[in-house]
Formats: structure tokens, C-alpha cells, sequence
């Protein structure tokens, strides 16, 4: 394998894990909140669930971002009128 295919592979790897870290918080947080006899956990549970689904959404996109390859544009996300 070539330099740039091995760090493309640990780059998905990395991403990937980054992904399943958040799955688990949020699988242990929706435990929490089903096991919890009151509210103050459950809060909690519902807090965990949320930094989860943020951190498996934004934390890929920003190590995307940063390893984009100097020579691609960057992708617009949101569309705009002209």
C-alpha cells in the first residue's frame, strides 16, 4: 500500500471509531434513563444522548474538513441565491 493509502485507511478508522464511541454513549445513556428510579439521572441520560448524537456528527465532519487535500474546493453546506 502506498503512503497516502494508509493514511487514508487510519483517517476512515479513526472516523469510524469516533462514530461507534458515540453510538455506545448514546446506547449507555438511553440504559440510564430506562434504569434510573428518578429525574436527575434521567436528565443526565437525556444530556449524554444529545453531546452523543452531536459528537457523532460534528467530530467526523471536523476531522473531514481539517484532512481535506489542499488541492479540492471546499463543499458549500448550505445553498444560496445569486
Amino acid at each position: 500500500m502506498t503512503d497516502s493509502a494508509v493514511q487514508s485507511r487510519n483517517r476512515w478508522l479513526i472516523i469510524t471509531a469516533i462514530r461507534l464511541l458515540a453510538i455506545a454513549g448514546a446506547v449507555f445513556a438511553v440504559i440510564l434513563i430506562g434504569r434510573a428510579p428518578t429525574w436527575p439521572p434521567k436528565v443526565l441520560g437525556v444530556a449524554i444522548v444529545l453531546s452523543a448524537l452531536y459528537m457523532s456528527w460534528a467530530v467526523p465532519a471536523s476531522l473531514a474538513h481539517r484532512w481535506r487535500t489542499a488541492d479540492e474546493p471546499p463543499k458549500r453546506t448550505t445553498k444560496t441565491r445569486r
